[in-house]
């Protein structure tokens, strides 16, 4: 699987599609988090009245742009490659801050925030006890609303290569946003595949996603929970071989013991250093980044996989789910570039 060389003539080289999520960060202590009644070190869905709650009791608060395929666009960007990122936020300060934010960062927004939207921008509020634990409460708002009139044919045209993010299959107007995105990128010649992203998602609506994956994609990744999830069972060698006979490149992330790439029918196994992470937020996110930027630059499958190795262990040894380090150094250090 390559790229055509008349792809360096379009205008991205990777559009991501997915939530839009304003992350908001601070600091508290356990009794703050009891008396709030938040449950701490995990992630949840709150409803719009909490969250206003929420946000309210926030003091000292940091804001960055957020959502898992969004990082992982970012993180692309960072490289140097062209970018942009379809989402959804509404014409609100955090939507504004959004739009900006991934401007600044080197990303095209491509929608701009809507007026009038019919919910507020979605966040996620965190709390980060002095421990290190972080508790996570996220309210989906707008993002969640992103449909087919969000995809502009143009921009899915301009792309080499879109990367769709699982968690909005939920929705009809999600999946008919993909449909939408894959078709008209690959008419143009593009490349076009999707982060699983949520195997809880995938078990709500396993027929339609597998569909997904036959008929739309040229690619998947996902970590081991989450392919496993596409079928039911607990043979991930025999997970992975059914996931490739119906889409030409699978990639599979499994933490400490490394990534297994099937490309056009042939297994490549790439071992990893197993570290203790500082924080594992975006470890899955930013190997998209290494791996998908590999791909859109001709490397070949294994150095992709390796690129996506250290993206993802550059992203665990600091808090936060975006890089820190200038990866393209890290890069040409592991003998890659």
């Amino acid at each position: 699987m390559t790229l055509n060389p008349q792809h360096a003539t379009k205008k991205y080289q990777v559009v991501g599609i997915g939530n839009a999520i304003v992350d908001v960060l601070t600091r508290c202590d356990d009794s703050f988090l009891d008396h709030m009644g938040i449950e701490k070190g995990i992630m949840q869905l709150v409803e719009r009245d909490r969250s206003e709650q929420l946000f309210g009791a926030m003091s000292d608060r940091v804001q960055a742009p957020g959502g898992s395929v969004a990082n992982t666009i970012a993180g692309i960007g960072g490289l140097g490659l062209r970018t942009g990122f379809i989402g959804r936020v509404h014409d609100d300060a955090l939507g504004q801050f959004y739009a900006e934010a991934m401007e600044k960062g080197g990303t095209d927004f491509v929608n701009p925030p809507v007026p009038g939207g019919e919910l507020p921008t979605s966040r996620c509020m965190i709390f980060v006890s002095p421990d290190g634990e972080r508790s996570m409460n996220t309210y989906l708002g707008i993002s969640a609303e992103l449909g087919p009139e969000d995809v502009s044919d143009d921009v899915a045209h301009q792309a080499e290569i879109v990367f769709l993010e699982g968690y909005l299959f939920d929705k009809p107007k999600g999946k008919d946003a993909f449909t939408r995105m894959a078709r008209s990128c690959r008419a143009a010649g593009g490349m076009a595949g999707i982060a699983i992203s949520d195997p809880f998602c995938v078990e709500r609506h396993r027929d339609d996603f597998v569909k997904l994956i036959a008929n739309e994609m040229d690619y998947v990744i996902g970590n081991e929970a989450e392919i496993r999830s596409l079928f039911q069972d607990d043979n991930l060698d025999k997970d992975l071989a059914r996931v490739a006979e119906l889409c030409p490149l699978v990639v599979c992330t499994r933490s400490g013991d490394g990534v297994s790439i099937i490309h056009e029918g042939t297994r490549i196994d790439i071992p990893v250093t197993k570290i203790v992470p500082v924080d594992a937020t975006g470890a899955g996110d930013q190997f998209a980044a290494g791996f998908l930027f590999g791909l859109a630059t001709g490397a070949d499958m294994e150095t992709a996989g390796r690129m996506g190795t250290v993206a993802a262990t550059e992203v665990i040894g600091h808090m936060g789910p975006r890089p820190e380090a200038d990866l393209k150094a890290l890069f040409r250090r592991n003998g890659l570039l």
